[in-house]
């Protein structure tokens, strides 16, 4: 257990490195930069002792490798830095950030485990109509664009029927009701795939495991049906289908920035893609060191159930 947790911790400051890093390396390749942003915005027109004076009260005049040892120094002081435009320390616009991108993606990976392990385990259960519906809804689920079938959900349910609302974000502190009835539409958008998906491999790994001699015991032994299927063979089941719970989440970290465009969820997503557009390689970095943490929270939620599930990964 040692061992792992050794391997975790490294593997996991590892790939901050180098998230962090190529975040600096790949803004830097791109042309323009800060100051050219806040200057164009200015007055359109500058001259060069003014755009090299800019750079230099900016702190990004000096080489890459000096800005990026002051950004790990700051980090080691528990900073990530300020906004070059703003001034505004990026930890507090990562902080107001996160919580609406992990609510949309928590949201999503709850709903599709719940309905998609219910549609897989029914499906595997009922190897007949049921069993082909859920292969042809995965297909379904991969075909349809997720940004049309968010379009639809705001004519159906926000334009038509006036039951959610179009867009925005409710802090859950201020209003718990409206803060549930603003994510609903951006989690049913990203669920619609995300359940077929969940069902199939749920599908798949149900029928492989009832086809094994332990579970035709248990049916000898007259165990109902219900408890065989929910508590001995979908544990055994369940390892795949936690392994595309956790490749879920981390996708959504990416696949949700259009969604958050299309509904208005000040999240994460959008936050990376406004700094992109100014350069604002603080706050790029930083969205990077919160998406890499995530990530690595997940892989660790994802082996500690790996060792609860299957006691053969515990002497790993």
């Amino acid at each position: 257990m040692l061992r792992a947790a050794v391997r975790w911790l490294v593997s996991s400051v590892t790939l901050l490195f180098v998230v962090t890093g190529l975040s600096f390396v790949l803004v830097s390749l791109a042309p323009g930069d800060a100051a050219t942003s806040i200057l164009s915005s200015q007055s359109g027109t500058y001259t060069p002792e003014q755009y090299a004076r800019t750079r230099e009260l900016l702190g990004i005049d000096e080489p890459l490798h000096v800005r990026y040892w002051h950004w790990l120094r700051d980090l080691f002081h528990g900073s990530l830095g300020q906004d070059l435009f703003s001034g505004q320390p990026v930890a507090e616009i990562v902080g107001s950030r996160l919580l609406p991108s992990l609510a949309v993606i928590a949201g999503t990976v709850v709903v599709s485990a719940v309905v998609g392990t219910w549609l897989g385990v029914a499906g595997a259960r009922r190897s007949g109509p049921l069993g082909k519906l859920v292969d042809a809804a995965s297909l379904v689920g991969l075909a349809v664009p997720s940004f049309w079938l968010a379009l639809l959900m705001v004519e159906l349910f926000a334009v038509r029927l006036a039951w959610l609302p179009s867009g925005g974000y409710v802090d859950p502190g201020r209003d718990p009701a409206g803060w549930l009835r603003s994510i609903i539409l951006p989690v049913l958008t990203l669920s619609a795939g995300a359940i077929a998906f969940v069902a199939k491999q749920t599908r798949d790994s149900m029928a492989t495991v009832l086809d094994k001699e332990f579970v035709t015991m248990l049916r000898a032994r007259g165990l109902p049906i219900r408890s065989i299927l929910y508590k001995h063979a979908l544990r055994n089941a369940a390892i795949p289908v936690v392994t595309m719970l956790g490749l879920l989440f981390v996708n959504l970290l990416s696949g949700a920035v259009l969604i958050e465009g299309i509904f208005a969820v000040p999240g994460l997503g959008q936050q990376a893609v406004t700094a992109s557009g100014s350069h604002n390689l603080p706050v790029i970095t930083g969205v990077a060191f919160c998406f890499t943490v995530v990530v690595v929270t997940v892989n660790l939620l994802v082996d500690l159930a790996y060792r609860w599930l299957d006691p053969k990964v515990r002497a790993v």
